[in-house]
């Protein structure tokens, strides 16, 4: 099963307050481990990045302003996401802010039910507990020391490694043919493993009360 871990930055919180995206970055992973397709973007918002969001991510709107526009990214964006299960910590958030960019554009929204939500899943799981993504990496010792800033696709690479502890598969779980284990498994019940029993001759036994009478007069202790 194919799906794809998921994070946004953004110029600020809401996008009632007219916040835009400025970087998305997506992981696809199959059966838990990590694939080789990769989407990243940085973005040109067309609005100044707030005071609060340059403290988190660091994207100065200098940085931004030779950038491509969400609309020239998102058909290949919403290639990359199809059929797969999207799965984002606080997806409140990033989903908002995607349909948002989606709707300016006259493009369909992402549905909620394809989303899976990792800090839903943390906060059931650890009530009462941290569940930032740091404090998740925390929790499961992941080794997050490249977070100076965020950026997309570290966090989605920590995030990658959060999922797979939240739903408790600490090893990748991989497909094996079912028919080829069957056949391997009844190949090893058809043969006989039994020790082969051999019969020992007249002049065997005769040889051996020999071998008795004569040695065991012997002290070999």
């Amino acid at each position: 099963m194919k799906e794809v871990v998921l994070d946004t930055e953004t110029t600020g919180l809401s996008v009632k307050d007219g916040h835009r995206i400025v970087e998305i970055g997506c992981i696809e992973i199959e059966n838990l481990i990590p694939t080789k397709n990769v989407f990243h973007c940085y973005l040109n918002p067309q609005r100044e990045v707030s005071e609060s969001a340059l403290k988190v991510h660091g994207y100065t709107d200098e940085f931004l302003a030779d950038k491509k526009k969400f609309e020239d990214i998102a058909d290949d964006f919403l290639k990359f996401i199809e059929g797969k299960k999207i799965i984002i910590h606080n997806a409140e958030f990033d989903i908002g802010h995607l349909n948002n960019e989606l709707s300016l554009i006259s493009k369909g929204k992402i549905l909620r039910e394809n989303v899976i939500d990792t800090l839903e899943i943390a906060r059931n799981k650890f009530p009462g507990s941290g569940i930032s993504l740091d404090a998740l990496c925390k929790r499961f010792r992941i080794d997050n020391s490249r977070r100076v800033k965020h950026t997309a696709l570290i966090d989605c690479e920590l995030l990658s490694k959060v999922y797979i502890n939240l739903i408790d598969q600490k090893e990748p779980i991989f497909e094996f043919d079912k028919s080829e284990l069957k056949n391997k498994i009844d190949s090893k019940v058809t043969k006989n493993y039994s020790k082969k029993i051999v019969k020992i001759t007249e002049q065997e036994l005769d040889d051996h009360r020999v071998f008795l009478k004569t040695n065991l007069k012997k002290n070999f202790y």
